[in-house]
């Protein structure tokens, strides 16, 4: 755990004290399968079955670096897999605030469930994904981490944000950072990153 910590630091992976303590709070040998036990602290895609991964470290500490999530803060994290992100994300908020994980395919909600809740934290929690992308229901939210490429720019997921909010995604191959504003949102765009396809992309969301 520390070996990876120290390694996304050394790299400038992480260059924040408060992610580098939550890397290190959330041990990713308990999120990846048992028979990949030993290769949970290198840093590379991971498969957690249903032909889904576990992102590379260093990506998922980029991702984080960008969305700049601070304490007390709603975060909803779409995709959330093997529950890595989401532990991560409830260590960075704190108990004065909120993650909400969402998943579409139920052994992946099992599996990330039962890893979650291997931590006291329980202002985080996972649940299956409805039909609408996101959860605008529960909104508007702080931060949004997508851990799936879409083909554009999801609207539905930017009209989840408060204003100010910032929605980080992959969108084909590059990783975006959305700001909401009141006219047309600020995007920065960072090339060479490879993911799984959103699901809810490929039934039309866009």
């Amino acid at each position: 755990m520390d070996e990876l910590t120290d390694l996304l630091v050394q790299s400038g992976a992480i260059h924040s004290l408060r992610l580098a303590e939550a890397f290190r709070a959330t041990d990713r040998t308990g999120f990846v399968p048992h028979t990949l036990h030993a290769d949970a602290y290198l840093d590379t895609a991971l498969p957690i079955g249903a032909g889904q991964t576990i992102s590379q470290p260093s990506t998922v500490a980029f991702m984080l670096e960008l969305l700049a999530v601070g304490t007390g803060e709603r975060v909803l994290d779409v995709g959330a897999g093997s529950g890595w992100t989401s532990a991560l994300l409830a260590h960075l908020v704190g108990p004065s605030g909120s993650v909400l994980g969402l998943e579409r395919i139920p052994e992946l909600i099992a599996f990330g469930t039962a890893n979650l809740a291997r931590y006291d934290r329980p202002w985080a929690h996972i649940e299956a994904a409805g039909e609408a992308l996101g959860a605008p229901e529960e909104g508007p939210f702080d931060r949004i981490l997508v851990s799936a490429a879409a083909r554009a720019l999801p609207g539905e997921l930017v009209a989840e944000l408060r204003e100010g909010g910032t929605l980080v995604l992959p969108v084909r191959h590059e990783l975006w950072r959305v700001v909401r504003t009141p006219r047309e949102p600020t995007i920065d765009r960072y090339p060479g990153f490879v993911f799984v396809p959103l699901i809810a992309d490929e039934r039309g969301a866009s």
